[in-house]
């Protein structure tokens, strides 16, 4: 297959995704022909889900804990314990691990006073995030033994800046046709021009995707972890139904956006995921079929753990005694279990949605490397992909 055919291959289906719920919006809401709050920039609150749902609470929390066993006790579920590779000795931390701690506790600090200055305030976000990219990058090179992203790939770093700008829109797009899971209720502060706003998220946006990758090249850096899940079951996922699956649960998702809640993650998670084996290019799932699974399970954690800090230092940020609130801040409306909140807007078992972000997060980084013709590599054993 030619560059360009292969290019075709992969943004055809991506825009047929994209479309999908337009064109089921046109029938679901016949007057408008959008969802309420379609288009409106950082979204606001659209409307009440449906209220808690024991049921679905338990269903949900039954499967998460069989996770949770899955996680821990892995040669239940027919694993074999692979003897790990020898650790890597150590380095010294880097200087960017201390200039980036310093950073990151310092506008850490920043972002939850409470009486600052509004020019002060909003300008916390982007540069905590970045600052604890750089500290986790600096931890990955001291116990790699001396590989970083930073260090060995600053420019997949940076573009995995890029992406992460274009894949969180991507996610905001299908959020409005959830009917708003989350929503950002300090985005019209009076104090801030719309346009401003506006930047503040577009910048704030670069912080996902390195964010995750840095935590996975860290946990990757642990031999005993890689190896407890490399020896399992093996897994052949088909391609093109897994495509198809996809394009059916995006559109009734529009129809039915509180039951299939869900889907706006799973469904272009299937999609992508699809697409990519159909076309016989790398993925996770690709060395899932091999009996592999330390690549999925470790960027489903490393998404999971760097989602603890999403969620707390959002949550500190938010002060009702004062107006000068955090603009980026943002709030959950998860349908039947938005309940047990833990210093953090997730609820408890909204946790679980950070493991097929992170992997879905992946896949869209390896489908950008094919159609723009970078190396979508983050490991330093890892050959170009």
């Amino acid at each position: 297959m030619s560059n360009k055919s292969l290019r075709l291959a992969l943004v055809l289906p991506v825009v047929i995704m994209a479309l999908l719920p337009l064109l089921a919006s046109w029938f679901a809401y016949p007057e408008t022909h959008l969802p309420p709050g379609f288009g409106v920039f950082p979204p606001l609150f659209v409307a009440d889900p449906p209220g808690f749902n024991l049921t679905i609470f338990i269903l949900l929390a039954i499967i998460e804990i069989a996770f949770i066993i899955f996680l821990i006790f892995p040669q239940w579920f027919g694993f074999s314990q692979l003897k790990p590779q020898p650790e890597l000795p150590g380095k010294s931390l880097p200087i960017w691990f201390w200039l980036g701690l310093v950073t990151t506790l310092f506008f850490w600090w920043l972002m939850w006073r409470v009486k600052l200055c509004l020019a002060a305030w909003f300008i916390a976000f982007t540069p905590l995030w970045w600052g604890f990219i750089f500290a986790l990058d600096g931890l990955s090179y001291r116990f790699s033994g001396g590989y970083s992203l930073f260090a060995n790939r600053p420019k997949t770093l940076l573009i995995s800046a890029a992406v992460s700008l274009g894949g969180w829109f991507f996610f905001e797009y299908f959020d409005y046709f959830a009917l708003g899971n989350w929503y950002y209720p300090n985005s019209t502060m009076p104090e801030l021009s719309h346009s401003t706003i506006v930047w503040l998220y577009i910048i704030a946006y670069t912080t996902v995707w390195p964010a995750i990758f840095e935590w996975y090249t860290l946990l990757n850096c642990f031999p005993k972890l890689v190896a407890r899940y490399a020896q399992g079951p093996k897994l052949n996922l088909p391609g093109k139904p897994l495509l198809y699956l996809s394009f059916i649960l995006i559109f009734a998702m529009v129809f039915y956006p509180y039951p299939l809640f869900w889907v706006m993650w799973i469904g272009p998670l299937l999609g992508f995921a699809g697409l990519l084996i159909a076309l016989k290019i790398w993925t996770p799932f690709t060395a899932l079929a091999n009996g592999n699974w330390s690549p999925m399970l470790l960027m489903a954690l490393s998404t999971l753990l760097n989602g603890f800090f999403w969620e707390v230092w959002n949550y500190g940020s938010a002060h009702p005694a004062t107006p000068m609130t955090n603009p980026n801040y943002w709030m959950y409306d998860i349908p039947y279990v938005n309940v047990i909140h833990i210093f953090a807007e997730m609820p408890l078992l909204g946790y679980f949605g950070y493991l097929p972000f992170g992997i879905l997060a992946w896949l869209i980084f390896i489908w950008s490397g094919k159609v723009f013709g970078f190396n979508t590599s983050l490991l330093a054993n890892e050959k170009s992909s």
